[in-house]
C-alpha cells in the first residue's frame, strides 16, 4: 500500500491510531468527571480507575525505547 510493507502500516496503526484513541479514551473520563460533579479527589480516582489500564501499553513503549528493541 502506497510502497509500505504491512508491517509498517501496522507498527503506524499501533503506535498513532490506539496512541489517538487513549486521548480520545482521557477525553471520556474527563467529561464523565466533569459532568458527574466529581471533585478533585473524585475526578483523581475517576482518572485512576479508569485510565490505569493504559499505563500498561504506554510503559510497554517506554521499556522498548529504554532497551532498544524494536
Amino acid at each position: 500500500m502506497f510502497g509500505y510493507s504491512e508491517e509498517q502500516v501496522a507498527a503506524f496503526g499501533l503506535t498513532f491510531g490506539v496512541g489517538g484513541f487513549m486521548l480520545y479514551m482521557l477525553f471520556i473520563i474527563g467529561q464523565l468527571a466533569w459532568e458527574s460533579k466529581a471533585g478533585k479527589f473524585g475526578t483523581f480516582i475517576i482518572f485512576l480507575g479508569l485510565g490505569f489500564g493504559m499505563v500498561g501499553f504506554v510503559a510497554k513503549y517506554m521499556i522498548q525505547w529504554i532497551m532498544g528493541i524494536k
